[in-house]
């Protein structure tokens, strides 16, 4: 019974870890993007594959500037938390300019981006208003949109990471953190969670205070996307 008065809770408060509205949208996720890939591979021509991955680009794209639009119009908007600056909405902003161009540094750059700064946000979602809510809802389309955006360019356009990839999406990635430190220091902010924790439950609770956790999250980057990479590595050996 308590079970069930709980559930009901979290369809207007944040989402617990193991939630239904936690575990659902990455169902429907998983199911989408397994036809998703599937229907472009078989069914597509390669103009068409390139096009039907644009459009869900900017489906990304626009449903975060939709979102900050409404809130604006809300007028509980503030420029010292709610910009765009966190990874994933960042990363949502920039994704139409990658499935229009496709470029290949952008690929090795946004493959460790997404699938590292993603997982922590689909394990450990930050969601301040549940289900129905249009947060709850641009959380996840932006969240789960980034990871099929990114397995949709690694299964159907083929493109694959090197070994040095993963130091250029290291490198990448502090330059955009030395980026947000500024404008931190600037909007007296906390974007990147550079300056706190988020009060969500996160693996950042394991690493300690600040300064800590961002010392250890620097030292466990590199090995982090190593692991990413070793897939793409083993299935290169695979085929030798």
């Amino acid at each position: 019974m308590n079970w069930h008065i709980n559930q009901v809770m979290y369809l207007f408060t944040g989402v617990s870890i193991g939630s239904a509205p936690h575990i659902f949208p990455i169902l429907i996720a998983l199911i989408f993007a397994v036809f998703f890939i599937r229907y472009a591979k078989k069914k597509l021509q390669k103009k068409q594959q390139h096009v039907f991955l644009h459009l869900f680009g900017c489906l990304v794209c626009l449903t975060v500037l939709v979102f900050h639009v409404y809130k604006i119009f809300l007028g509980n908007y503030k420029i010292a938390t709610d910009l765009p600056l966190y990874l994933c909405s960042f990363l949502a902003l920039l994704i139409p300019i990658f499935t229009q161009y496709r470029k290949y540094w952008m690929y090795e750059i946004l493959l460790f981006w997404i699938i590292a700064g993603t997982s922590q946000g689909i394990i450990t979602p930050d969601i301040a208003d549940g289900f129905p809510s249009f947060d709850y809802f641009r959380y996840w389309v932006v969240h789960l949109g980034l990871v099929i955006v990114i397995l949709y360019a690694t299964f159907v356009l083929k493109m694959k990471p090197k070994l040095s990839s993963v130091f250029k999406s290291f490198f990448a990635l502090q330059l955009y953190v030395i980026c947000i430190m500024f404008i931190n220091h600037l909007l007296d902010a906390n974007y990147f969670y550079l300056n706190k924790k988020p009060a969500s439950a996160s693996l950042l609770d394991y690493f300690g205070e600040w300064p800590y956790y961002i010392i250890t999250t620097q030292i466990i980057i590199i090995p982090y996307f190593l692991l990413i990479y070793l897939p793409f590595h083993l299935s290169k050996r695979s085929y030798k």
